[in-house]
This record gives structure tokens, sequence and C-alpha cells, in this order.
């Protein structure tokens, strides 16, 4: 069985104005770090528009419309201080939307055993109604979504490393018994979410990290708290929110994680993908912002979902 790499040029078009954290650079990075011959094995897929529907299943109808009515024709818009639009940022969001659904088809569908999306923007903040945090649609949310209505499971389990709280995926499935969402998170920080008395329907499961904190603090927090909520889930597909600006050369946090700590989470996820779903594993680009600390991470994530799909 393969892994399966998914990407498009239209990331490229997604413009923030100067200065901005989430900068089209990061795309370049990451594609660039994904180039390697480490990863000429990959199946490469060109990310898709995601269909209506998929994206009705995390978000009403009036936000996609509100969405669409705010992208400008030129220049840029601010949907929040944090969150813009530039004219190429529609068709970009839909196709980050529509990389974590095809991303779904294809692992489900026995096409690739681990599957990475590699676009932006990301989608961890964006609420079921409200666009932040650089993030337009709830991408995690939307691939869970179409795992359990469109493929039809009965469980699946989203979990988020980012050091920012994925404020919008749980929003999105917080009342959702069928999906799990664990984070782990820096506290205090943005967006000042994830306290671990948020529960939702008994499937929320936060885990706080105080600035400063690195690799003892990150294992423990998975290994007592969230990895256990995934295992007692059996999740029959396990989707991944791959932030990496816990990295401790990150500019917008203060976490002390370094590119082993990414390759140890991403393989204890693997070892339950292993026990419970046949190894099946949707990870999604969420954040990092220095680029070296970015790129090196993201190699070293998808070389352990590649060796793990052997």
């Amino acid at each position: 069985m393969t892994y399966a790499i998914l990407s498009h040029p239209a990331a490229l078009g997604h413009e923030t104005p100067p200065g901005h954290p989430e900068r089209v650079a990061r795309f370049e990075a990451v594609s660039a770090a994904l180039a390697a011959p480490d990863f000429a094995d990959a199946l490469r897929i060109e990310a898709p528009v995601a269909e209506r529907a998929a994206l009705l299943r995390a978000h009403p109808e009036r936000y996609l419309a509100a969405i669409e009515a705010a992208a400008p024709a030129a220049g840029s818009r601010a949907l929040d201080p944090d969150t813009h639009m530039s004219p190429g940022t529609l068709e970009a969001a839909r196709r980050a939307a529509g990389a974590a659904v095809k991303a779904v088809d294809m692992v489900l569908g026995g096409e690739a055993r681990a599957a990475f999306s590699a676009m932006r923007p990301p989608g961890h903040h964006a609420e079921r109604e409200r666009a932040m945090g650089f993030c337009l649609y709830s991408n995690a949310a939307i691939a869970a979504l179409h795992a359990l209505e469109a493929h039809g499971l009965a469980r699946v389990a989203v979990a988020d490393f980012d050091v920012h709280h994925g404020n919008g995926t749980q929003d999105v499935l917080d009342r959702e018994a069928r999906a799990v969402f664990c984070s782990s998170h820096q506290s205090p920080l943005y967006p000042g979410t994830g306290m671990e008395s948020e529960t939702g329907v008994g499937n929320v499961f936060n885990a706080t990290l105080t600035a400063g904190a690195g690799r003892a603090a990150f294992e423990h927090a998975w290994e007592e708290r969230l990895l256990p909520a995934i295992d007692a889930h059996a999740p029959q597909l396990i989707i991944i929110s791959a932030g990496f600006d816990a990295h401790r050369a990150d500019p917008l946090a203060e976490l002390r994680l370094e590119e082993a700590d990414f390759a140890w989470i991403t393989g204890r996820l693997c070892d339950l993908a292993a026990k419970h779903c046949g190894g099946r594993v949707v990870s999604l680009l969420e954040g990092g912002y220095d680029l070296g600390a970015l790129a090196a991470s993201v190699a070293a994530h998808v070389r352990v979902l590649k060796e793990r799909a052997g």
C-alpha cells in the first residue's frame, strides 16, 4: 500500500498582506520539502475543488454565500484582523477543503493507506459560521463528516497537535458523538478556547500546555489523556490536524518541540490506526510559520506516514 500527497498550485493564489505569517512562502517551503528524493514514491494528487455538499456538512448555506460575497475581485479584504481574502483565496480554500475530502476518499477506497494534504489556507479555526485565525473552511471537520456521511463510518477521530486550539473543528464536531476530537495546545494563547472543561457531548478532549513546555509535557498530554480517548473510541479512520507551530523556532507561540516530537506523535497515532482501522490516516496541514522549521517538520511527519503505509 502506498501513501498520497495532495497539493495544487492554487494555494499560491491565496495572498495575504505583507508581513502576514500565513503567507505564500509557507506553501513553497512545504512543496520544496516534499519534492525531496525521500518522497519520490508518493502518489501525487491534484487537490480538487470541494463539492458544495461536503462544505454544507460543516457550514450553513448562509455562511458559504457570505464567504463567496466577500471574495475581492482585486486587492485584499479582511474578514477579521487575522483573516484575509485575495482574488485567489476562494479557489485555494475550496481546494484545501477538497483535498481533505479527496484524501478521505482515497484512504477509505483503498488507493492509499495514508494521505497528506499540503494545502493552504489552514482550516481548524474556522467555526460553523465564522472565518477566523487565517481559516475559511473547517477542513478537518469536513473530512470527518464526509467519512461519516458519504462513507458510512460509525466512528472517526480527529487529532490536533497544532499549538493553537482547533476551536473551529471543535465547534463543528462537539455535538457529533460519532467523532472524537482531541487537541493539545498552548494555553493561554489564541483563540482563548480549549479548556479541559470543554467536553462536548463527551467527545471532546483538550490538553493544555503552558508556555515553555517541551517534549515531556507534550508526550504526557498525549499518553495520559488524548491517545487513551482515541483508543477508547476505536475509530475507523484517524484524521490529523497537523500544525507545526509548536516548534521551538516558531514565532507565534512558546512551546519547545522539535521535528522528532512531531515524528513521535505521528507514529503513536499510526499505532492506533494500525490497531483500529487498518492503518488508515488522513493528515491535513494546519499551522507552522518558521519556514525552515515548517519544512523540516512536515518532512519528518510525512516520512513516518510513508514508513507506516508501506
